[in-house]
């Protein structure tokens, strides 16, 4: 049995035993229930304070009983703790108890449902890209793993809401649904939809009728792996040098250059600015896209377009470049 189980189990065998003494010294020896509460609780400790009074033979037989099955209750305890402590199991659980008191006072992380193969690609993309993520996985042998990385993570089926409040769902801008079965994932998008309204859903599909669904349930963003893989392979043939460019600007392609998105918020420094103005501001910089508003992304801007409090633009460029532009657009 698991020492924390042991545990809980000593400690609940010590109550009963205390109930049961108390109520038989009240039938056999008449005693209030705080005497009897009292002699309960120094036979069973065996620390020897003097009795409430004489006791008969009934009674003195009945503290025998108490005695042999408290202390051996008393030891099975000291020995369950010990092994807790030992073996780390409390510094464990005082572990998850933090984590889970973090997990509640987060707000715009990200909820990643499931760390299987495609999980873990995701998790340590937006690792990389410094997000907040809280992990979500059903199957327990994986735990030792997430503990390594270092991510916030619950052991639980996102199926069950009580386990997506747990993750901060209420106040998360992002869920991932990477697990395997369509099924789940459609169920799951629901729920999160139903607990965030305002929540964006990004959903993995295994089959047509998965891709149909998810996108019913109100997924914002549904990818199938298998469509991506097969486009990818098919591109590598047809335009082997796009993919190899795309390879290298994507992020976590290239040391040296990245593509990456900038928000510009209220009073940026780049507010008023043009396109050529932040270019000729940021060497080895060059920005491909404007989105505004609802409107659609604006490929290749126009060179004289101003930007605007609530813009995000997407840069290509040198990482430094692109560092030195994210830092004056905050």
């Amino acid at each position: 049995m698991n020492p924390a189980r042991r545990v809980a189990l000593g400690i609940g065998l010590v109550a009963v035993l205390t109930l049961v003494g108390s109520a038989g010294y009240m039938l056999i020896e008449h005693m209030s229930f705080l005497d009897a509460l009292y002699m309960t609780v120094i036979t069973i400790t065996t620390v020897g304070y003097e009795e409430v009074k004489p006791l008969d033979t009934a009674g003195r037989l009945f503290t025998i009983a108490i005695i042999f099955v408290g202390v051996g209750t008393a030891y099975y305890v000291f020995a369950a703790i010990t092994e807790v402590v030992v073996s780390g199991q409390f510094r464990e659980f005082v572990g998850k108890n933090t984590m889970n008191r973090k997990i509640q006072h987060l707000e715009g992380h990200v909820i990643l449902v499931g760390y299987g193969r495609f999980g873990r690609v995701v998790a340590d993309q937006l690792k990389d890209d410094r997000h907040t993520l809280v992990v979500i996985e059903v199957n327990p042998e994986l735990e030792p793993e997430l503990a390594r990385s270092g991510l916030f993570y619950i052991i639980g089926s996102a199926l069950d809401e009580t386990v997506l409040e747990a993750a901060g769902i209420l106040h998360a801008s992002e869920i991932v649904v990477a697990t395997a079965s369509d099924p789940d994932n459609v169920f799951i998008s629901l729920s999160a939809r139903g607990r965030n309204p305002a929540i964006r859903i990004h959903a993995r599909a295994e089959t047509e009728a998965g891709l149909r669904h998810l996108e019913l349930a109100g997924a914002d963003r549904v990818i199938s792996s298998y469509h991506f893989s097969a486009y990818r392979i098919a591109a590598a043939i047809a335009r082997p040098s796009v993919v190899d460019f795309l390879t290298l600007v994507l992020p976590g392609g290239s040391e040296e250059t990245s593509l990456e998105e900038v928000k510009v918020p209220p009073h940026s420094a780049l507010i008023g600015m043009t396109i050529t103005a932040i270019e000729r501001a940021n060497a080895r910089l060059r920005v491909v896209g404007l989105k505004r508003g609802n409107d659609p992304i604006s490929i290749i801007p126009d060179e004289q377009t101003t930007v605007a409090a609530g813009d995000l633009i997407v840069v290509l460029g040198a990482r430094e470049s692109l560092e030195r532009l994210a830092s004056s657009a905050s």
